[in-house]
């Protein structure tokens, strides 16, 4: 009579299988649940920074925005908080920002898809990897840097070229910026158009298409969510730095000019708060929080239109 090589468990070896294996899954459930109760706690605590700091400068912005009322303290062209009668006007502030940003992101954002084009289809292999360091390097670069840089290099320049009494000017800190911007404009451009498909390209080509028609037509469309978010980021650089712009920017408190001395929102802030007190203390946090709505403005609208764009499609 033969033996069965493959002999069949018995009723008691298949339990004492299945309550070995067991213990492991229930081991690898407990560590997975864990860690979604950590990354569920890192993602509420960073909500409620967001909503602790919003909640701190409401309510130490609206005081002043009360006692100057809203619409003399939003459209006001004089700032004179140490007057005898003093004005707090921040109108001039708030259209250097916005012309500070238009100015950076029209020099800064053609410059910066074109070179993540370059690097996503045109460069290659140490040349790449060159460009992509100093990419790198150049976002590393602290803001106080690029001030020095600005002043001792750029400002100077505008003088020159422009026959100015002083190059210290808006068209000064729209250069500066708009080579602040350059590094998340690229990197993000690039990402996105590397996480392409070679499909569509490869399709558009096969279809007769240059190779100008299909960067322009096909890849440049199809990543423009990325590099939407990329100019995104990089208006929320421009509008939030003061540093730099406090060094090549002048800091006076005049209607913006392209070669007049401005002064920011965000400079507004960091050149008066370390001695102000009072009602000019309150006016700063009202600063601060005009400038936090403004970045929100931004991050709602590019929402808005990166939805439209996905319901279109």
């Amino acid at each position: 009579m033969q033996t069965n090589p493959y002999p069949i468990p018995s009723k008691t070896e298949l339990v004492a299988g299945s309550q070995k294996s067991s213990k492991p899954k229930r081991k690898s459930d407990q560590i997975e649940k864990a860690v979604e109760i950590i990354f569920f706690l890192i993602g509420m605590t960073c909500v409620a920074l967001v909503l602790l700091i919003s909640i701190y400068l409401i309510a130490a912005g609206l005081p002043a925005i009360q006692k100057i009322g809203l619409i003399p303290f939003l459209t006001g062209t004089t700032w004179k908080p140490g007057a005898a009668v003093p004005e707090f006007g921040i109108l001039p502030f708030i259209l250097s920002s916005v012309y500070g940003m238009a100015g950076a992101l029209i020099v800064g954002v053609p410059i910066g898809i074109l070179a993540a084009l370059y690097l996503a289809k045109g460069a290659k292999g140490k040349t790449k990897k060159v460009l992509s360091a100093l990419i790198q390097l150049l976002a590393g670069i602290p803001s106080v840097v690029y001030g020095l840089v600005g002043m001792l290099v750029i400002v100077p320049a505008v003088r020159s070229i422009f026959h100015l009494s002083d190059g210290a000017c808006l068209f000064s800190a729209i250069i500066v910026l708009s080579i602040m911007i350059l590094p998340t404009v690229i990197s993000m451009s690039l990402g996105a158009i590397e996480s392409l498909p070679k499909a569509q390209e490869e399709g558009s080509l096969a279809l007769g298409a240059t190779s100008e028609e299909t960067l322009i037509k096909v890849v440049l469309p199809a990543a423009s969510d990325g590099i939407a978010a990329a100019v995104v980021l990089g208006a929320g650089r421009v509008i939030g730095e003061a540093v730099a712009v406090m060094m090549v920017a002048g800091n006076a408190s005049n209607m913006p000019g392209l070669f007049e001395s401005v002064r920011f929102l965000t400079t507004a802030v960091s050149s008066e708060m370390s001695y102000a007190s009072g009602l000019q203390l309150q006016a700063l946090f009202s600063i601060a929080l005009v400038l936090f709505a403004f970045i929100m403005m931004l991050n709602v609208l590019l929402n808005h239109i990166l939805k439209r764009k996905k319901g279109a499609c």
